[in-house]
Order: C-alpha cells, then structure tokens, then sequence
C-alpha cells in the first residue's frame, strides 16, 4: 500500500480541485514576493536618483511624510533654482528615450496599459515592459516629474504576473488573475495599504459599480505577502501620520457635502486638462522621443514660476510651491500635521492644487512616465484643506460646525477627489484609512466617496476602464453562456435541419460529388448498413480528395472522408455546451441523436441555430426586464 492510498483511507487525501486551491495559493504568493521586491527596487531607485539629481546637483530635496524612509543621507548642497528647469528636462528626455525606443506600452500613468491588457490583450504583457517601466518612472519621478509610484508599480506588479503566468502556460483566465493580483500586490506594498490595493486591483478595471470578484482571493494573497516583503525594509508605520482622529457628529455630513460637490468640480477640470495637454502634444509635429522632455521642462518652469511668486509671501511659502514637482506627499504631511491649520495660507495650498493639475498633466500628458493616484492626494488634501479653512472663517464664527478638525476636510478630499477622479469609491476610501492608518473617519468618508462617485461617473482618468464585464472582451464568452443556460438542443431543435441527406458508408466520391449539387448541407453524417451513425464529413473534406494528385480520389467512398472524432449532441445536451463544441471544432453542422435511440440521427444542428436561439433568449430577458421595470 502506496503514502496515497493511506492518505485517502484516512480521510486526508485532498478532494478533487484541492491540488488547483494548493497551486493557486503558491502563484498568489510568488507574484506577492516578485511584486514586493519589485516595490522595494523601484522605491530605492526613486530614492537615489532623487538624491543623485534634485538634491545633489540642484540643493533641493523634496520632503517625505513621516511614514517613508529615506536610505540616503542629506547632502549640504547649495539651492541652485535655475536647475529645476535643466533637470526635468533631461530626466524627460531619458524617460522617453527609454520607453520609445524598448518597450512603448511603458509610456503614461501605467495603470491604463495594465487595465488595457487584461482588457483586450488576454492578460499578456511583454517581459520587458516592468524592468522599462520601473526605470523610466524612477527618472521621470526622481528628476522632478510631478505625479506618482501606483502606476508604474501597478504596471510592473502586472507584467511580472502576466510574465509568470506565461511562462508557465497557465489559461488566459488564470494569467490575468496573476495579473490583477500583481497590480494589487505592488499598489499594496508601496502605499502601505495591502487591503486597497487587493480592492483596487478588482475596482478599477470598471467605471461602474462592477468588481473582478474571482480575482480578489488571489490579490489578498499577493496582496499581502507583497506588503510584508516591503514593509520589512521600510517600516509598517502608516505613509501619514495625522495623530488621533475620532468622528462623533453626524451633522457634519452637512458641510462635507459641500467638500464633495467642490472635488468633484476639481476631478473633472483634472481630468479635462490632462487629456487636454495629451493631446495637445499628440498633434503637436515634434519627434515623440522629445515630448517628455519638453513637458519636464514646463514642469520645471511653471515651480520655478510658483517658487519665486509664492516667495513674496515668505521663503517658506516658495518652497512650498515647489511642492508641484515630484510626488509631493511631503507638502500633504506639512498640511496635516498643522494645528487647525496654523501656518497654512490658503493661497498657498490653492496654488500647489492647481498647479499639481498642470505639472501632472504636462509631466504625463507629455508622455512621461508616473502615476497619478498621489498627485490626486495632494490635489484632494490641498484643495480639502482651502474649503476646511473656508469653512472654518465663514461659518464658525456664526457657531455652525466649527468644531471639525482640518485633518477631516484634507483626508476626505484626498478620498473623495480620487473616488470621483477614478470610479473607485471603495478602495480610495479604504486607501485614505490605511495611509493615514484611522478608520475612525470610515463613515463620513463613505458618505463623501458615494457622493463624489455618483456626481462623477461622467469622466475617468482611467480612459481604458470599460463599463461592466458585460463589455470587457476578456468576459464575452462567459455571458453568452449565461443567457444560453437552462437551454437544452431541445429547445432549438425546431430550427435545425430535419430532411437531411445521410450517407451510407460505401458510398462512392463520384455519388457525393453528385448528391452535394443536390443539396445545401455543408456537413454530412455517415451512417453503416443498419443506418447507425459513423462519423461526419464536410465539403472541404470532398475538396480534399477531388484534387488529389495521385488519383487515388477515384477510389474513395464516404467512409475514407468520414471523421469518428467530431462531437454528437443529443437532445439533453445544453446549448452553452453546443456552442462550446462549435466553437472548438471545424463544422458549421453537427449531427443530433436521440438518447433513447442511440446511433440515430434525428437532425443537424447548424451553428447558426444556436446563435438565433441566443438572441431570442436574450431579446425575451429585456422585454420581461422591461415588463418588471413597468
């Protein structure tokens, strides 16, 4: 007696589909793995290249939130302004340089090439476009290129699943499974949120309220190994430290009804101007290679533009202008850690709003390489902080809902702008709670992330989401299946083809070539002597033999063109199968037996029938769809 047979006489032998759970959790966890030490190299090549470029050779070094840890030392550089324009500049041109010429896919914000490919391309994404990606964002970031880490990361989470999964030659399913988890597990790790991005990976493919629910266990998975892996390098503290919060009064749902209206207004003129500026330099006739370059440099030109304006106001107050460049989530610390907003000028977080718009849409829509989730933080945390302060002049000293801390105005406009700027409600608030690391301000935060997403379903920055997965190609043959389902051949047997002609094995070329003219079947079922079925054989197949060189043509009988492999159906047999079988095989026909008589063929089924049997099934749905809604 074999270890196998103890086992399942024991009742611990693994039931059937245990083994695919078993390899499953192993994929999950090795994309988690892969994706985690991916975040890791991308974060500490964003790191040097920041201190190689902006602090070393300009004297700048952009501020970090309390949660990130920087590997590198300060330097005692001297500020040298005028380099904030020279240095974007090349770090564009190296950008594009690189994503032009080795892997164009890599060009953007990433997370809309990660979405396009589970989308339309079955999940495949070339093995160079992460190792591309992950440098030309940490150039494009690191030399000032305003906009974030969640795309290019969610790009090489994606291609180092979809890498895996072909490798390996897994389905299409399971590598875009692989995929989804990998955009999830990269997300996860680097914004220490493992649960938002699990979520964000299933949420985002969609502009409706629509989720990759199969996806979700394997993004957990990935998810969270990926988050440890990262996080023992650079700490499990939460990315923003915003001290105690506590949440006590419905009434406020009030005023933060007007923070919603106002980041909705925000994401769409974001939105606007981002396309806006790509294409603007879509048309614009200049070598693509030099468009980013161009773009930095507009970026550089407009915070050098910020920095001295703003400067009148104070040294700091230029400096925080220069907010606009890189990712910016120091400036969003700054905001945070303020005491009711002690220090803040409104003009200031109005400025480094807006002009995070600008900088990112020139950064990215120039073609260079980032993301865009953290310049909608900064946008939403800015923008939420003048409307809190607003708040707090024109209606506190009346005595109405005076008492709301500024921290709440800022992470519910970090939650909500992003919720409406991206059709993802769920995870960008869920993203806000584990950033910040409180839930206490989940409520509210619910109440402006519906809000915002209900009033912006009218644009995305994801332009390659689609609706549902009724309109994703990689869902199409699923729903045809659906609506087939309770449908036997029976209940389309009234379409197929009765009076057809069967050929009797012996049958001569020459009488089938005659009996073909004489009728319009393309598929023929042969039968033996006692007129039980044999095979099938189709007109190609007649073709076949009647231009046969050696004459031996002349010799054939139906028997020589029959095929014995092709499938039956039978009366019981559902159309979801059918179609299966048609879709699979080589013949527009397929004969029809019936189970009590079997080896008799009682019709052809055409591939067409089943489809016309799809379409009335479908058209009965929406008028009794219709007739409910009535």
């Amino acid at each position: 007696m074999n270890l196998k047979s103890i086992f399942v006489r024991v009742g611990v032998w693994p039931r059937p589909g245990m083994w695919d759970v078993g390899r499953g959790i192993v994929l999950a966890a090795t994309v988690g793995v892969i994706a985690g030490f991916g975040a890791i190299a991308f974060h500490w090549l964003c790191q040097a290249v920041t201190h190689g470029t902006l602090e070393w050779m300009a004297g700048y070094r952009p501020t970090e939130p309390a949660g990130e840890r920087d590997m590198f030392s300060v330097l005692g550089v001297p500020f040298r302004p005028w380099l904030l324009v020279l240095i974007p500049a090349v770090g564009g041109l190296v950008s594009g340089g690189l994503v032009f010429w080795l892997a164009p896919e890599a060009e953007g914000h990433g997370t809309d090439a990660a979405i396009q490919a589970y989308h339309h391309k079955r999940g495949m994404i070339r093995w160079r476009v992460p190792v591309v990606k992950m440098i030309a964002s940490a150039v494009t970031l690191g030399t000032g290129g305003s906009g974030g880490e969640e795309g290019p990361i969610a790009q090489i989470g994606a291609g180092c699943g979809s890498t895996l999964g072909t490798w390996l030659k897994l389905p299409d399913a399971e590598r875009r499974s692989l995929m989804a988890a990998g955009v999830g597990a990269g997300i996860g790790a680097i914004f220490h949120a493992p649960l938002a991005g699990a979520i964000f990976a299933t949420e985002v493919l969609y502009r409706d309220p629509d989720f990759e629910a199969e996806n979700l266990i394997p993004a957990f998975m990935s998810t969270t190994v990926a988050y440890s892996v990262f996080c023992l390098v650079y700490g499990f503290e939460p990315l923003f430290d915003v001290g105690r919060l506590h949440f006590s009064d419905p009434f406020i749902m009030m005023p933060l009804t007007i923070l919603a209206v106002v980041m909705v207004i925000a994401s769409l003129a974001f939105v606007k101007c981002f396309y806006g500026v790509h294409a603007l330099f879509e048309r614009w006739r200049v070598p693509r290679v030099i468009k980013p370059m161009i773009g930095g440099a507009a970026t550089g030109g407009l915070a050098l533009l910020m920095y001295y304006s703003l400067g009148l106001m104070g040294e700091q107050a230029g400096r925080d202008g220069l907010s606009v460049l890189s990712v910016g989530y120091g400036y969003l610390q700054n905001v945070l850690s303020s005491t009711d907003g002690e220090g803040l000028m409104v003009l200031v977080l109005l400025a480094v709003g807006v002009g995070k718009i600008l900088t990112t849409s020139l950064t990215i829509g120039s073609g260079g390489s980032a993301g865009v989730f953290a310049p909608s933080m900064v946008i939403g945390g800015t923008l939420g902080a003048v409307v809190g302060l607003g708040m707090d002049y024109w209606l506190g000293g009346m005595g109405i809902w005076g008492d709301i801390r500024l921290e709440v105005y800022v992470i519910l406009g970090m939650a909500g702008f992003f919720a409406a700027t991206g059709n993802t409600p769920v995870s960008a608030l869920i993203m806000v709670s584990e950033m910040t690391g409180s839930y206490a301000l989940l409520l509210p935060a619910m109440w402006v992330c519906a809000l915002t997403y209900l009033l912006g379903r009218g644009w995305t920055i994801f332009s390659e989401q689609v609706g549902s997965r009724v309109e994703s190609p990689a869902h199409r043959g699923d729903f045809i299946i659906d609506v087939l389902s309770g449908l036997t051949v029976r209940d389309a047997i009234g379409r197929a083809i009765r009076d057809f002609k069967a050929v009797p094995m012996g049958m001569p070329l020459s009488d089938i070539v005659h009996l073909i003219t004489d009728t319009r079947q393309t598929c023929f079922p042969v039968v033996d002597e006692q007129g039980e079925y044999y095979g099938l054989f189709g007109i190609n197949d007649v073709r076949q033999f009647l231009y046969d060189s050696d004459g031996m043509g002349d010799l054939a009988v139906a028997q020589d063109l029959a095929s014995t492999e092709e499938p039956i159906l039978t009366l019981q047999t559902d159309l979801s199968s059918a179609i299966s079988e048609f879709a699979s095989g080589r013949y527009e026909e397929l004969p029809v037996i019936d189970a009590q008589e079997p080896g008799k063929v009682i019709a052809l089924m055409r591939r067409q029938d089943v489809i016309t049997a799809y379409s009335m099934r479908l058209l009965a749905m929406r008028r009794d769809g219709a007739e409910f809604e009535t």
